[in-house]
């Protein structure tokens, strides 16, 4: 398996207007997860991604990408002995699959996904 950036992510302190900015400037599809808090962005060709509120208020907007992995929780303890911070460790999207956020040794940070069916 080759490691794709699968999904990436608007976390954003408005997300309205994120929603209303980006499916103005471009042809994106969204749905609400509304039990989530979660807007899924259908690009239609090509990596697409999800949009919601920042989780902490301090934090400024920002896009984060995902990558596929076979196994989450062995990726991010490897990442961290090569240097990697875990931001959020290994966490249940339930019926959907598992990710985790972490940092690199020079700041970027990226997030690791495994399908449900891969685990």
């Amino acid at each position: 398996m080759g490691n794709p950036f699968v999904h990436v992510e608007l976390a954003t302190q408005d997300p309205e207007k994120s929603k209303k900015f980006y499916t103005a400037l471009f042809d994106w599809k969204l749905e609400e997860y509304p039990g989530m808090g979660y807007t899924m962005i259908d690009v239609g060709q090509g990596t697409g991604g999800g949009l919601m509120k920042t989780p902490v208020s301090h934090m400024p907007d920002h896009w984060l990408p995902y990558i596929l992995v076979e196994d989450v929780a062995t990726c991010t303890k490897r990442a961290q002995s090569l240097g990697a911070t875990v931001l959020k460790d290994v966490t249940e999207v339930p019926e959907m699959g598992y990710f985790s956020v972490l940092s690199d040794p020079t700041g970027a940070a990226f997030g690791l996904w495994q399908p449900m069916s891969g685990r």
